[in-house]
């Protein structure tokens, strides 16, 4: 079985930044999943809902309204964990 590519990365080294998760072809596109990292896992404190909700509506409601990313951004999701 393969292995997923971000599950053989030790989450726990990784410092806040952008970085990218995957790049997947569908036809003759390419579409990328980034990782924003907020914080270090298991070293700063947890960012509250409020928080990651509030970072969820200023980027979506960016991306949706930007003349250059509103037709290329298929998800935009942030996690608490």
């Amino acid at each position: 079985m393969e292995k997923i590519t971000s599950f053989t990365i030790d989450h726990l080294k990784l410092l806040p930044g952008l970085y990218v998760s995957r790049k997947d072809k569908v036809g003759n596109e390419v579409i990328t999943t980034f990782d924003i990292r907020m914080t270090r896992p298991n070293y700063e404190p947890v960012m509250n809902t409020a928080e990651v909700h509030t970072i969820e509506h200023l980027g979506a409601t960016f991306l949706r309204n930007d003349k250059e990313y509103k037709d290329k951004v298929i998800y935009f999701g942030p996690m608490n964990s």
